[in-house]
């Protein structure tokens, strides 16, 4: 993957309209964010695929818990 995990999870938390920056962190548990929702859900999934052409699904998302996590995921999936 061609960036790395502090831009991914900048990018990321600025997707997910209306997070104070800062939230989110290579170790955050997104899953337990107060704001975590089924549409923050989509919104990374449609992140994802939009800037890495990465498909992820719910089962995806379940299996992992952190940013770093999903980072690792995605590019995995990239390279």
């Amino acid at each position: 993957m061609k960036i790395e995990i502090e831009e991914f999870t900048r990018q990321l938390e600025e997707e997910l309209e209306g997070m104070k920056p800062g939230t989110l962190q290579p170790e955050t548990v997104y899953h337990e964010l107060d704001s975590w929702n089924s549409m923050y859900a989509l919104l990374v999934i449609a992140f994802v695929d939009s800037n890495f052409n990465v498909q992820l699904n719910a089962q995806d998302l379940k299996n992992t818990k952190t940013v770093r996590q999903l980072y690792d995921l995605v590019a995995s999936r990239t390279n």
